[in-house]
C-alpha cells in the first residue's frame, strides 16, 4: 500500500507538471499558419470579394482544383446560416493553410489563433515589407549576410504589386516573399540555397507528407505529447488507487 501511495503521489506531480507543459502558448516558427498572418488574411479578401484568386497564390497549380472546392463551399455555406459560415470558413483556412504548408514541406499543427506569438524576426520582416525598407530588421541579421538579403528584399518589392488576377504572378511574389522570409530567419544560406529552393518547390510538395521542419515539428508535437503522457499517467493514477483499496 505505502509503494503504491509513493507511486500515486509521484504521479500526480507528474500529471501537474505535464499539465502545466501542455498549457504553454505554441510560439508560431513562421506566421502563415496563424488567423493573423498573410494567408488567412488573403482567404478572409477571398471569401469577402467572392474572388478565389486572393488564395490560389499560397498553393501549387496543382493544388487548385481542391481548393476551389472548398472555396464554393464556404461561399454557399453564407447562405444558409451563420453557423454554418463559420464552420465553412474555418474549413477554407485550415485546408489553405495546410495545402501551403505541404508545399513548403512543413507539417501542418492546425490554424494558430489570434494573439499567437511569433518570432521576432517574422515580425520585423513583415514590418519591412510593409514600410519597403530594411529598418525593422537591423541587428537581427548578421552583416557579412546583409547584401543578399538586400537582394531579396528587392525582389520581393518589386513583384508585389501584381494584379490579383494573375495567379501566376502572385506565386512568383509569394515564392519570392518565402524566400526572403527563410533568409531573414536564417534557415536559408546564400545564394546556392536559394536557387536549389527554387527548383526543388514542386518536388517538396510531392514530397511534403515524408519531410517536416524540425523546428516547427517539434513545437506542433509538445502539445500531443504532453497531453498523451497526462492521459497515461492519469489512467497508471487511477489503477494504482483501485489496487491501493
Amino acid at each position: 500500500m505505502k509503494t503504491g501511495t509513493k507511486a500515486a503521489k509521484f504521479i500526480g506531480r507528474s500529471l501537474m507538471a505535464l499539465s502545466i507543459v501542455a498549457a504553454l502558448p505554441v510560439m508560431a516558427s513562421a506566421h502563415c499558419d496563424t488567423m493573423e498572418g498573410p494567408t488567412i488574411s488573403d482567404a478572409k479578401k477571398a471569401l469577402e470579394s467572392n474572388n478565389v484568386n486572393y488564395a490560389l497564390k499560397w498553393v501549387q497549380p496543382e493544388n487548385e482544383k481542391e481548393i476551389t472546392q472548398v472555396f464554393e463551399q464556404a461561399i454557399k455555406a453564407k447562405e444558409v446560416s451563420a453557423e454554418a459560415k463559420d464552420l465553412a470558413d474555418k474549413k477554407f483556412f485550415e485546408e489553405l493553410v495546410k495545402v501551403h504548408r505541404a508545399g513548403e514541406g512543413a507539417p501542418f499543427t492546425g490554424v494558430k489563433p489570434v494573439g499567437t506569438p511569433i518570432d521576432e524576426k517574422v515580425a520585423a520582416a513583415d514590418k519591412a515589407i510593409e514600410i519597403g525598407d530594411l529598418s525593422p530588421l537591423e541587428g537581427m541579421v548578421p552583416e557579412e549576410k546583409m547584401p543578399e538579403l538586400i537582394e531579396r528584399f528587392e525582389e520581393v518589392m518589386a513583384l508585389k504589386n501584381f494584379d490579383v488576377n494573375n495567379v501566376d504572378a502572385g506565386r512568383e511574389y509569394i515564392e519570392a516573399y518565402v524566400s526572403f522570409f527563410k533568409f531573414a530567419e536564417g534557415e536559408e544560406e546564400g545564394h546556392a540555397a536559394h536557387g536549389e529552393a527554387k527548383e526543388s518547390a514542386h518536388a517538396e510538395a510531392g514530397e511534403s507528407q515524408k519531410v517536416s521542419n524540425p523546428k516547427t515539428a517539434d513545437m506542433g508535437t509538445i502539445p500531443f505529447v504532453a497531453t498523451s503522457a497526462v492521459t497515461g499517467l492519469a489512467a497508471l493514477a487511477l489503477g494504482l488507487k483501485k489496487k491501493s483499496k
